[in-house]
């Protein structure tokens, strides 16, 4: 019995660490994620999110980035995008220019998991091993 007793412990004092490892390491990708959003992102998607005009598709509650593949959107946000695309049923026809070298996998990840976050989406904590992996496949 005491050996169940000390499984049982064991589990939780792990699963209590995990999942505060977990939140504090979302927590630092989530403020890296915003740096990066505001030094880069928000002159064309804006501060809320909401986009601007016809060119640049809005990430608030965006059905594009809940029903695109994680590494595809790393692509994009790596390599940029251009050409018709629909979101939140409306069409778009601009030019997302890739995000400048000088920014590192961490940050990278930090600025997926902070927009797949933030105005109303719901998304995963992506790594930066998620990046390292898709961004030149």
């Amino acid at each position: 019995m005491k050996s169940i007793v000390g499984i049982v412990t064991g589990l939780l004092l792990f699963a209590a660490f995990t999942t505060t490892s977990f939140a504090q390491d979302k927590a630092a990708l989530m403020a890296k994620g915003q740096k990066v959003y505001n030094e880069y992102c928000k002159t064309c998607h804006q501060a809320n999110g909401q986009g601007l005009g016809a060119a640049f598709p809005p990430l608030a509650k965006s059905d594009y980035l809940k029903n695109t593949p994680m590494a595809q959107i790393i692509k994009e946000v790596v390599n940029g995008k251009s050409g018709k695309m629909k979101v939140n049923g409306k069409e778009y026809n601009g030019v997302m220019a890739p995000l400048p070298k000088k920014y590192t996998d961490e940050d990278i990840a930090g600025v997926v998991t902070y927009v797949y976050n933030s105005f109303g989406n719901s998304g995963p904590v992506v790594k930066p091993a998620d990046v390292k992996k898709h961004k030149k496949k």
